[in-house]
């Protein structure tokens, strides 16, 4: 699964730079996840450190968007490859 970034976010710019793949970007009102290059750190990292990081606890798994492991390492190394 992706993970997805709540209403509960406070902008605190902690989990942008901690993403490896470039997928969490500043929207419109609060800190986005891009889907397409959330791999939940598979490949790089046993924890998701956005997760890790943000202080609120306001990134969970989207629930609309379920990956197994093996699926995310794939994007992992399509994305890796670019």
């Amino acid at each position: 699964m992706a993970l997805m970034i709540t209403d509960e976010c406070i902008n605190c710019d902690v989990c942008e730079p901690e993403c490896p793949n470039g997928a969490i970007y500043q929207g419109a009102e609060i800190y986005e996840i891009d889907p397409n290059l959330c791999t939940e750190c598979v490949g790089h990292f046993d924890k998701p450190q956005c997760q890790e990081v943000c202080p609120i606890d306001c990134i969970p798994l989207h629930p609309d968007i379920r990956e197994t492991h093996d699926q995310l390492y794939q994007k992992y190394l399509k994305i890796s490859i670019k």
